[in-house]
């Protein structure tokens, strides 16, 4: 049985687009590759940026639904602490 890799916020950084090609960012612990999505291509989605935790962001004012994210891949869970 596989687990689910957990991921540093140093090592969620790196993941930004810009220091290397992957563009992940992290929400309610988990951490979506979105490297694919055109809306993301630049490391950044409106003014929301990746490679961090995007969870009060999008809490606060994403205008819509969770469910988008169904579409990325759940590639790790953020560890805390």
């Amino acid at each position: 049985m596989a687990t689910t890799p957990e991921y540093t916020v140093h090592q969620l950084a790196l993941r930004n687009g810009q220091d290397r090609p992957e563009i992940w960012f992290a929400y309610r612990g988990l951490i979506y590759d979105v490297t694919r999505s055109r809306l993301w291509r630049r490391g950044n989605h409106y003014e929301h940026w990746a490679g961090q935790d995007l969870t009060k962001e999008l809490d606060a004012d994403a205008p819509h639904t969770v469910n988008v994210l169904d579409k990325f891949h759940v590639v790790g869970r953020l560890k805390i602490g």
